[in-house]
């Protein structure tokens, strides 16, 4: 018995059973895996928008913190219902015409050799299997709303009383589960500092990408822009990969509105984009420049996304950094 309650006292056996509890309930929780990963990224993206707007604004006159999340969050829901109102509509139509588009295109690969050609790389990349049917995405618009309304209201309360929050919370460290509120407050601390702040710059890469590309994609006459946009920022989310597919559908377009000259436009294009955000973008948003062998980035996609899905893609290599933080392996050069 003393032995026992000298294992379970080492700090090292506590913190991997507090791990093992964390997968446990998150496991327990999977079904609602969405909304609390996007739970998490919103609140951390408006939380650091607040703080930084709140610094830029109290140059000029002082202003509350609660001012502040009221009028970001006002108008992100104004944009939110204008978008739903204006865009939505446009872009389902887009989406399933592009689609019709592209699947018309596939199916006649039997008379051009560029479609043999896409619709092998199609294949190998199991598209049918991440984009499914079109309608069936369109169908779960209304959950995704239902999701995204949650979000926003549980996101909000917490920004405009985390001060009573962190209190509150803090009590627990002098209750009977101290230990598992240490080990809570450290890990926490080790996922906002690398998990979080890997996303935010995938976040902020994944807006750089879009408004570029878009506008490229403008200048060049293709169509399907609201389409393609929203594809490319949600491909953006996905390190290196993203890039990849999302080339295969603007290349099919492309190559149906201008030939083989306009693939070669939008190719050299991409590559300029991808210039500007590897040695001008990446340097600054990282406060220490993170690099990853390649192997490991497709490794660590490969089997994020086996066991958490499409989400598994975007949360990957966050994931993958937050371990390194625990483990304390340096990651910069």
């Amino acid at each position: 018995m003393e032995f026992l309650r000298t294992f379970f006292a080492q700090s090292i056996v506590k913190r991997i059973l507090f791990l093992l509890l964390v997968l446990l309930l998150l496991y327990s929780l999977r079904h609602m895996l969405n909304l609390l990963l996007l739970l998490f990224l919103v609140t951390f993206v408006m939380g650091r928008l607040e703080g930084y707007v709140t610094r830029k604004l109290n140059r000029l006159f002082p202003i509350s913190p609660l001012m502040v999340n009221i009028l970001l969050y006002l108008l992100l829901v104004s944009s939110l219902v204008f978008g739903l109102l204006n865009f939505v509509p446009k872009i389902i139509v887009q989406v399933v015409d592009m689609f019709n588009t592209i699947t018309r295109f596939i199916n006649s690969s039997q008379q051009d050799e560029f479609a043999r050609v896409a619709a092998a790389a199609l294949e190998k990349l199991d598209f049918q299997k991440y984009l499914g049917n079109v309608m069936e995405y369109i169908k779960m618009l209304g959950k995704w709303l239902e999701i995204i309304l949650f979000v926003l209201l549980l996101s909000f309360f917490y920004l405009i009383q985390k001060k009573k929050v962190v209190e509150f919370t803090e009590k627990f460290r002098y209750s009977k589960i101290s230990w598992a509120y240490k080990e809570f407050h450290y890990f926490g601390q080790k996922f906002v500092s690398s998990f979080g702040k890997v996303i935010e710059v995938q976040l902020l890469i994944a807006v750089f990408n879009t408004v570029l590309t878009m506008l490229g994609l403008w200048i060049l006459g293709f169509p399907y822009l609201f389409a393609l946009a929203i594809m490319v920022f949600l491909l953006s989310l996905i390190p290196v990969a993203g890039v990849i597919i999302s080339f295969i559908p603007i290349g099919i377009i492309g190559y149906q509105v201008g030939g083989f000259t306009l693939v070669l436009w939008t190719i050299l294009m991409i590559l300029i984009i991808h210039a500007l955000e590897t040695y001008f973008l990446n340097p600054r948003l990282y406060a220490s420049k993170t690099k990853l062998p390649m192997f490991y980035t497709f490794i660590i996609l490969i089997f994020s996304q086996h066991y958490l899905g499409i989400w598994g893609l975007i949360i990957g290599i966050p994931i993958f950094m937050f371990l390194l933080d625990v483990l304390g392996v340096e990651q910069t050069e």
